[in-house]
C-alpha cells in the first residue's frame, strides 16, 4: 500500500495527519507513507521526527492586506501545482488524504486529476476554505465536529469521525507522566499554552497568574509560552526583578504534550481543534479562551461543544481579565468534586476512535483488505 498524507502549516493540520498515518502503519506495517507539505510549514521538522518521509512543495497563502504581493503567491502556487503533480506521478499512491493547510489543495487536486481516490479531514467546527473547495472531487469528507456538516453541499460524503489523536494521549497515567517530566505528585498542576507560536492574550493573563501564585507549594504553573513570546516574557521578568519560584515552569515549546496533559489537573488554552481533541481525549478539564481572530469564529464553537457537555469553561477574550482567570483557577482547585465532573465530561467528548473510523472508511472505499 502506498499513501500520501498532505497538510500542514500548523500543528493543527500536521498532527491529525500523523495520527492517521500511525493507524495505517499499525494495520499495514509495510505500507509506504509519504507526506507532502509546504516549504515554510512546521511539517518539515515535525513529520521527520515521527519517522515519516516528506516532500516539500512551493506554496503559501494569499495576503489579504497586500494584494500586490499576491502576484508572487500565484507564481509560487503554479510552481507548487507542478511539483505536486510530479510527486503524484512518481510515487503513485493508492489514495491521498488531505488535512488542510497550504500544501493540501495542490496535492489533492493533482491526485484527482490522476484519478486517484482522495479524502479530506476538516478539524474545525467552521471549515476552512481549502476543504470546502476540495469537497466536489473527494470520496469522503471527515469532520472533527458534526456542526461543520452544514457548510458542505454533499451530505452523503460526510463522516463525523472526530479529530484524530495520537495513541500516546489516550489513558496516559498521571503519576507516570509527572515523574517523566519532573513534576511532584502533590501539587495542583495548571498547564497553560497557546499553540506553537503562543497566544499573546493568554500569556498576558497567565503572567498575572504566575505573579499571584509564585512560590506556593500547593500549586504548580506550567506555561508553554510559544516561540514568539518566550524570550519577551523572560526579559520582562528580568527587567522587573521578578524571580519565578520552583512552582513555575516556563517553556518555549511543549514537545511532549501528551505527558504534560496527563500530568495536569487543569488546562488553560486556546481552543483550536487539535488542542480540544488532545485535551478531551486526555480527560482534562479546561478553561478555553478562543481566539477571536480566526475564520468563522471556529475556536469559539470548538470550545462551546465541550463547555455545553460540562467538560470546560469558556471565557471569551473580550470577557477575560487577569484577576478573573486567577479566581476561576483557584475556584476549580478548591472544588475537587466539580473538577472531577468536568474531567469525566471532558473524556466523554474525547474522539478516541477517530483514526479507526477514518481508516475503516477509507479502506472500504478503496477496497483494500
Amino acid at each position: 500500500m502506498r499513501v500520501i498524507m498532505t497538510g500542514g502549516g500548523t500543528g493543527g493540520h500536521i498532527y491529525p495527519a500523523i495520527a492517521i498515518a500511525d493507524e495505517i502503519k499499525k494495520r499495514y506495517p509495510d505500507a509506504e507513507i509519504l507526506f507532502v507539505g509546504a516549504e515554510r510549514g512546521l511539517e518539515k521538522t515535525l513529520v521527520p521526527k515521527r519517522g515519516y518521509d516528506i516532500r516539500l512543495i512551493t506554496v503559501e497563502g494569499f495576503d489579504r492586506k497586500n494584494m500586490v504581493r499576491n502576484v508572487g503567491v500565484v507564481r509560487k502556487l503554479m510552481k507548487g501545482n507542478k511539483e505536486a503533480a510530479g510527486i503524484i506521478k512518481s510515487f503513485r499512491p493508492d489514495f491521498v488524504v488531505g488535512t488542510g493547510g497550504y500544501a493540501s489543495a495542490p496535492t489533492v487536486k493533482a491526485a484527482q486529476k490522476a484519478k486517484i481516490p482522495t479524502f479530506v479531514h476538516e478539524q474545525n467546527a467552521y471549515p476552512g476554505v481549502t476543504n470546502k473547495l476540495l469537497e466536489k472531487g473527494v470520496r469522503k469528507v471527515f469532520l472533527g465536529f458534526g456542526r461543520a456538516a452544514e457548510y458542505f453541499k454533499d451530505q452523503d460524503k460526510i463522516v463525523v469521525s472526530g479529530n484524530p489523536v495520537r495513541d500516546e494521549f489516550i489513558d496516559k497515567d498521571k503519576a507516570e507522566a509527572r515523574k517523566a517530566i519532573g513534576l511532584g505528585d502533590d501539587s495542583f498542576v495548571v498547564l497553560a499554552f497557546g499553540g506553537s507560536q503562543g497566544a499573546g492574550r493568554v500569556n498576558k493573563a497567565m503572567v498575572s497568574v504566575i505573579r499571584q501564585m509564585n512560590g506556593r507549594d500547593d500549586i504548580s504553573i506550567v506555561l508553554g509560552a510559544g516561540s514568539y513570546y518566550y524570550e519577551a516574557i523572560l526579559e520582562t521578568f528580568r527587567e522587573e526583578g521578578f524571580e519565578p519560584g520552583d512552582n513555575i515552569r516556563i517553556i518555549e515549546y511543549i514537545d511532549d504534550m501528551a505527558s504534560y496533559l496527563a500530568a495536569a489537573d487543569l488546562v488553560v488554552s486556546r481552543s483550536g481543534a487539535l488542542t480540544v481533541a488532545e485535551t478531551t481525549v486526555s480527560g482534562r478539564p479546561a478553561i478555553f479562551i478562543p481566539s477571536p481572530m480566526v475564520t468563522g469564529n471556529h475556536q469559539y464553537y470548538n470550545a462551546l461543544a465541550v463547555a455545553e457537555a460540562g467538560g470546560a469553561m469558556l471565557i471569551e477574550e473580550k470577557d477575560l481579565d487577569d484577576d478573573r482567570l486567577a479566581e476561576e483557577i483557584l475556584k476549580l482547585k478548591d472544588d475537587p468534586e466539580r473538577l472531577q465532573r468536568m474531567a469525566q465530561a471532558s473524556r466523554m467528548c474525547g474522539p478516541d476512535r477517530a483514526t479507526e473510523i477514518i481508516c475503516d472508511t477509507i479502506l472500504e472505499e478503496v477496497k483494500i483488505d
